[in-house]
């Protein structure tokens, strides 16, 4: 394994590392260029994961329950058999779609998470032994995530202090109050679902899928994502991209999602005292629920 590095120029508006040098990434597994001009778009979430995957890598993976997430890379990264995955999320998905799947073929032997959720098979192996788990607040596990893509080794937080998630872990403190050190997050990969990208890689996120996912594509090594919709350099307002392209290497389309609904709840049809039904607000309720 070599790395060349060659700057390409200072980019002093991007926060961390990436921002303060611009550069070219040589590997000898696979070739990792980041400047102006690459085609970062890829035909298929398999092809787009092609070269980056081995056995017992760290990978970052967003998404909030079922809510943001890569779909058709987290099913690319099941078909590719690559297992003795760590797995960066906050949650695994639900048992048979999402991360969920990975769990049910034993890809997964250790998850860094905040919520266990509805997944029953990721409970089941916890309790029996068979997952390692590294059980994290979710404001935390963001913060680490964040702290990893700016270059941050570390940093202290009230939350945790007194509890199981501060053993073993370096105490200090500040103006008479104790805090944990923990430490930052990275992967080896990022998988990142957001809602538009340009050609440049430049990412827009819609509403909840704004959870983890920009935390993630900055923490990863590489970084590779699943979008609804493709434009053109230059397409999106530069004050509406929520993650910028320097952070993106690798890009896929996939224009129609399943959004498969966690838990979907919508409220029982009545008939008020006029004798008016409520069916258009149920209606209207599935429609945004759907659409989330």
């Amino acid at each position: 394994m070599f790395r060349i590095y060659k700057s390409i120029g200072p980019d002093p508006a991007l926060p961390g590392p990436r921002g303060a040098e611009r550069r070219c990434r040589y590997h000898a597994g696979h070739k990792n260029i980041r400047r102006r001009g690459l085609n970062k778009l890829y035909p298929s979430a398999a092809a787009a994961l092609t070269g980056l995957l081995s056995d017992g890598q760290t990978l970052a993976v967003g998404g909030f329950g079922l809510c943001g997430i890569p779909e058709a890379l987290i099913a690319a990264l099941r078909d590719s058999g690559v297992k003795q995955l760590t797995v960066i999320s906050n949650n695994a998905g639900v048992d048979g779609f999402g991360l969920g799947q990975l769990l049910s073929s034993r890809q997964i032997s250790k998850m860094i998470s905040s919520y266990v959720g509805e997944n029953k098979e990721f409970e089941r192996q916890y309790l029996a032994g068979e997952l390692a788990l590294e059980f994290t607040p979710q404001g935390t596990l963001a913060e680490k995530l964040r702290a990893g893509g700016a270059g941050i080794p570390a940093f202290f937080t009230k939350t945790g202090v007194g509890t199981v998630v501060a053993e073993g872990k370096e105490l200090r403190e500040f103006d008479g109050e104790t805090y944990v050190m923990e430490r930052a997050l990275k992967a080896d990969v990022s998988l990142v679902k957001a809602w538009k990208a340009d050609k440049s890689g430049n990412l827009v996120f819609r509403k909840t899928a704004r959870n983890f996912n920009p935390m993630i594509a900055a923490a990863g090594k590489v970084c590779v994502v699943e979008v609804e919709q493709l434009v053109e350099t230059g397409a999106l307002d530069p004050d509406q991209i929520h993650t910028p392209g320097i952070y993106v290497d690798r890009i896929v389309v996939n224009a129609s999602p399943e959004k498969r609904i966690e838990q979907k709840t919508v409220r029982r049809e009545t008939t008020d005292d006029h004798g008016g039904g409520h069916g258009t607000d149920v209606a209207r309720l599935s429609s945004l629920v759907s659409r989330s």
